[in-house]
């Protein structure tokens, strides 16, 4: 049965992943996302199934009005950069806290049944604990966070005081197909990708002994899903990650396999927010979600090396063009 879901930041590498499976699966979805991140070209499959709405989440009516006759909440739009956020904490906070405030508080107003919300590992810290269970006491190390361990909060807050169902899942580095490489806020393997095609050194700061527990987008998506409509689910939080975990040096050895390219490093100084290890434990997913990752790592790099080779080979005047780009993104 065909039910109506809001996206926040559908046009986003997650997004689009996102919406794209909730239309395979007959689903009406509106998009909300200003496209100061996303791009429309990653809708283009599906744009003429869906309800786009250019708009900010730090405008309350826009948010509003995004709402009307809406069932789910996935909430996905933010400032997800932890070097970004270093270096401005108060347009971070003001998209993620103020922003994600505006959506739980329309979604609230509309009576939704559920908002299921994109929360971050980050919000861990440095712990030397691993894997990281939802039991932990979060510490974040950066503002983004805070940032996003603040939404998590307030989700909780709204599920009790207001009966609004509320789920979050911690999201652990999700790399794959449509992720943005052109900014040096992007995720590490995205710019890997470009800069092997580019034939550039792979950059890495620090020693690259530092591990994480790199999630395939489809993988989210599964898992985000399954958030939106299982019992026993609301008010918690979950780690969204694979359960196991690898280090950038790993990583770059086996991109070089895959790709058949050979493969140089140039090393930079740690960034400040960075943390070291990252591991989820994904036991409470898998228990009440009944969630498990679908695609492991090595197949997902596969996958969007693949991707990337397609969508980005060629001219680099090409790559960095706007048709290009297009091309590249809503491949």
């Amino acid at each position: 049965m065909a039910v109506k879901y809001l996206v926040t930041g559908g046009a986003g590498f997650i997004g689009s992943n996102v919406v794209d499976e909730l239309v395979r699966r007959g689903h009406d979805v509106v998009v909300l996302d200003d496209l100061s991140a996303g791009r429309e070209a990653n809708l283009e499959s599906v744009r003429e199934r869906i309800d786009f709405r250019l708009g900010n989440i730090t405008d309350l009516r826009t948010v509003q009005q995004a709402c009307d006759g809406v069932s789910y909440v996935i909430h996905l739009a933010a400032r997800t950069s932890v070097a970004r956020s270093v270096e401005d904490p108060c347009e971070t906070n003001r998209v993620n806290v103020d922003g994600t405030l505006n959506v739980l508080v329309a979604a609230r107003q509309a009576k939704v049944r559920r908002l299921v919300y994109s929360a971050s590992s980050s919000a861990y810290g440095e712990t030397e604990t691993l894997p990281k269970a939802e039991t932990m006491q979060p510490v974040p190390i950066s503002p983004y966070g805070v940032s996003k361990y603040v939404g998590e909060l307030y989700g909780r807050v709204f599920h009790r005081v207001y009966g609004l169902e509320t789920v979050s899942v911690r999201y652990f580095n999700v790399f794959g197909p449509r992720q943005n490489p052109e900014s040096v806020y992007s995720g590490v393997l995205s710019r890997f990708m470009l800069a092997l095609i580019k034939d550039q050194p792979l950059v890495i700061f620090g020693d690259g002994e530092q591990s994480r527990d790199f999630t395939y987008v489809e993988n989210v998506v599964d898992e985000t899903l399954r958030a939106c409509e299982a019992d026993g689910a609301a008010g918690l939080v979950f780690n969204g990650g694979t359960g196991s975990r690898i280090t950038l040096n790993q990583v770059v050895d086996l991109l070089a396999k895959i790709s058949g390219r050979e493969v140089t490093k140039k090393h930079h100084a740690p960034r400040a927010g960075d943390i070291r290890h990252s591991q989820a434990d994904i036991t409470l997913a898998r228990n009440v979600l009944g969630y498990a990752p679908l695609v492991l790592f090595q197949e997902g790099l596969r996958r969007t090396w693949e991707w990337y080779s397609n969508a980005y080979q060629g001219t680099e005047s090409a790559m960095v063009s706007g048709v290009g780009r297009a091309k590249a993104i809503g491949a």
